[in-house]
């Protein structure tokens, strides 16, 4: 990490102070946040370790403040003022007559390598929000990908400088954002309007803008994201979900609205009839969650983690640490897959598990047939383990038979963190066309494969009736298979009878199938094998 060298080091931020103040920091002023003055307390100087350190024992005096505040800029509306050139930021406390009784004094640093640990995202051309509390560097971050979006990739840059901390106070922007322009704002309630007349009249392809807070300034964020600008911007709020609870702003990821369901759609999701759905795409595509300086938690789909966040699933996203040292980043903890909404209101995942060829899935098959699930495999030479156990799994394919709404299976699945896929019958069209879609292949990837024939259908009929002993035995009710010819569902019904349990043959052919009863049924029925 390096500073850039410009007028914003520390002689200009210590020449406010008061003179005693000033020796003491000038003698080590390493880590130095912010220093504040209150009048009638004594000073006190906060560093980035969170140390706070008493700096006189001498209360601050009326006389102090008015020094300090005639060596600063103009007081906006904000209450925040600035050092010319610099990237100190003053702000002001005052009493109910309008007079200054304390200041905050923030140390203003133009630092390189910040964004390192976010490079792949501001490359990405999707507009970005920042959230975190005060103090963790969202702000620096903000001015080097000004800096870096501008010179580095030649984009057209304006940056929305409401308080004039981004680019510095003075007309002369601070040369840490670069080649991008700095558009002014007069007073805080007209940073919206700023931000529409920098789309309508300076044709930029990235705006960005510092703490966005108002319902006006959310609206037209809106606007220049439907105009194709890329944006890049800071709300108020530590994470996701807390922005989901802000009436003012959940706008920007796409709104919340109340919506009432039908009988049989209530009943098929499991839920209740009014549920909350989000209401529009949202207007920032990827967040990130600005955990501490060094640590960033990043959802790259925000639509898909606010759709589970009102589901009242959990959300994983992905985390990463910065080494101040070497600047380099890793990877502590990967984006587990964003649960969404099917088109059949089952759940399934829709995470890219990337290249086939790079991947190797491992699924458990849940009534599926497993004898088929592996032939299928096989012989399209996909790469997927078929797994025993859940806790080995990284996804579920399961019959939906087996997988309606408020099933089991979901809370195996969500405990397990593994997506579900559906599979509507045991045959192997179905169980290619979900495999397929697992790994984001098109027919052509794996050829126009005909595997019907490589297939011994006694045993996928046997498997299947194992994997429905297995159930019955479980959930005391009976199940009925896919319809076989009558010498396969003789075998079947002879497999059945070695586990203890009764079936009989039902229906009309060439739909004749076996239904397989649970115990207590089982004592009092004769095993029809025809």
């Amino acid at each position: 990490m390096e500073v850039i060298p410009a007028a914003d080091d520390l002689s200009s931020f210590l020449a406010i102070l008061p003179p005693a103040i000033r020796g003491i920091l000038e003698k080590d002023s390493t880590g130095l946040y912010e220093v504040v003055l209150d009048l009638g307390r004594l000073p006190e100087a906060r560093y980035l370790d969170k140390h706070t350190l008493t700096l006189s024992q001498e209360p601050v005096s009326e006389l102090d403040l008015i020094k300090a505040v005639e060596r600063t800029g103009q007081f906006s509306g904000d209450n925040r003022a600035g050092i010319e050139r610099t990237l100190h930021r003053i702000s002001a406390l005052r009493n109910r007559s309008g007079k200054i009784i304390g200041l905050t004094c923030r140390v203003g640093r133009a630092i390189s390598g910040t964004i390192n640990v976010i490079r792949d995202l501001v490359e990405s051309n999707k507009s970005i929000l920042f959230l975190g509390p005060p103090g963790v560097g969202k702000t620096t971050k903000l001015r080097e990908m000004g800096r870096v979006l501008a010179d580095e990739l030649g984009k057209r840059v304006i940056v929305i400088d409401t308080s004039n901390e981004i680019a510095g106070d003075g007309d002369v922007p601070h040369p840490a954002i670069g080649k991008a322009r700095r558009m002014q704002v007069a007073h805080p309630s007209e940073q919206h309007a700023v931000m529409i007349e920098a789309v309508e009249n300076h044709t930029p392809e990235v705006i960005i803008i510092d703490e966005i807070g108002t319902e006006q300034e959310a609206a037209a964020a809106r606007t220049i994201a439907e105009r194709g600008v890329m944006l890049i911007g800071t709300a108020h709020g530590n994470a996701l979900d807390n922005l989901l609870k802000n009436p003012t702003l959940v706008d920007l990821v796409g709104g919340i609205q109340s919506v009432t369901l039908g009988d049989d759609e209530a009943r098929r999701r499991g839920t209740q009839k009014t549920v909350l759905e989000r209401a529009a795409q949202p207007t920032f595509e990827v967040c990130v969650e600005i955990l501490d300086r060094q640590t960033l938690a990043v959802h790259r789909d925000v639509a898909g983690a606010v759709d589970q966040l009102l589901r009242g699933w959990k959300i994983h996203p992905e985390i990463r640490k910065r080494d101040d040292s070497t600047g380099d980043f890793a990877v502590v903890q990967k984006q587990e897959p964003i649960v969404a909404a099917s088109a059949d209101g089952l759940a399934a995942f829709s995470q890219d598990w990337g290249n086939p060829q790079d991947t190797h899935l491992k699924v458990y098959p849940y009534a599926v047939s497993k004898g088929l699930l592996e032939r299928v495999v096989k012989t399209l030479q996909l790469p997927i383990e078929v797994v025993k156990s859940i806790d080995e799994a990284d996804a579920i394919l399961a019959l939906k038979s087996y997988a309606r709404a408020g099933a089991k299976i979901y809370s195996l699945a969500e405990a397990q963190q593994v997506p579900v896929y559906v599979v509507k019958s045991n045959n192997l069209p179905q169980i290619q066309k979900v495999l397929r879609e697992a790994l984001h292949l098109d027919q052509s990837a794996i050829g126009a494969v005909d595997i019907e024939e490589d297939v011994d259908e006694t045993e996928i009929a046997l498997e299947e009736a194992r994997q429905a002993i297995t159930r019955v035995t479980d959930r005391m009710e009976p199940i009925e298979l896919t319809p076989r010819r009558s010498y396969i569902r003789r075998l079947q019904h002879q497999l059945v009878e070695r586990f203890n349990l009764s079936s009989r043959s039902v229906g009309d052919e060439p739909m004749r199938r076996l239904r397989i009863l649970p115990p207590a049924s089982s004592q009092n029925q004769k095993i029809g094998y025809i």
